[in-house]
């Protein structure tokens, strides 16, 4: 009997919950107004999702002439962009992170660039190559801070096998792996022309 009591008790529960989300709220139900906010909600999710994707692209990382007519010009020349196996490595493979947290983390610190854009810092190549030195310190010592784990997303000690690289590679490689060395240390101007004026501490 008292099951029955604590089942009606339930339903009671329920119903009026159901008409309370059923009762208009003004000239619409709590409902349809939660109905609405968890559409709006899913639409603005997709919609910051696909804008964050596609500031990801090589298309809109070279879409302002700083970087065509300079980085980019250089990385065409580079194996990260023809090679023989085919595999290219964009702009954003190797200075934006993969995982969410990090991702956004990188979004906002690049929004300084819309700012530097704006008022002209690197519109053109002398000022571009003014600027260059102190540029790609700032990204060195962001990928050193992060043990350059955008580099590792394609590479990483553990896949490679150093019996069939070539001798200074591979005695590199070993001491770099038994001393803690991260990718950066070694490889700058990997993929861009090394900056004029680096010092014994840039060079690593």
């Amino acid at each position: 009997m008292a099951g029955n009591d604590e089942a009606t008790s339930g339903g009671g529960a329920l119903s009026r919950l159901w008409g309370w989300l059923r009762r208009p709220s003004g000239t619409i139900t709590v409902l349809t107004l939660l109905a609405a906010g968890f559409a709006s909600g899913i639409v603005f999710w997709g919609g910051f999702h696909t804008v964050v994707e596609e500031t990801n692209t090589m298309t809109f990382c070279v879409s302002c002439h700083e970087m065509r007519d300079n980085v980019y010009a250089e990385y065409k020349e580079t194996i990260h962009y023809s090679n023989r196996t085919g595999v290219r490595a964009v702009c954003s493979d190797c200075h934006v992170p993969r995982d969410w947290t990090h991702k956004m983390v990188r979004k906002v610190q690049a929004t300084k660039e819309l700012y530097g854009k704006v008022m002209g810092t690197i519109a053109t190549k002398e000022k571009f190559e003014a600027k260059r030195l102190e540029l790609a310190r700032h990204e060195w010592a962001r990928m050193k801070a992060s043990d350059s784990r955008e580099c590792r997303n394609c590479h990483s000690f553990d896949g490679m096998n150093t019996e069939v690289q070539k001798a200074r590679a591979k005695k590199s490689h070993e001491l770099g792996q038994r001393d803690g060395q991260t990718c950066i240390d070694c490889h700058k101007g990997i993929a861009h022309r090394k900056p004029q004026g680096m010092t014994e501490a840039d060079e690593g």
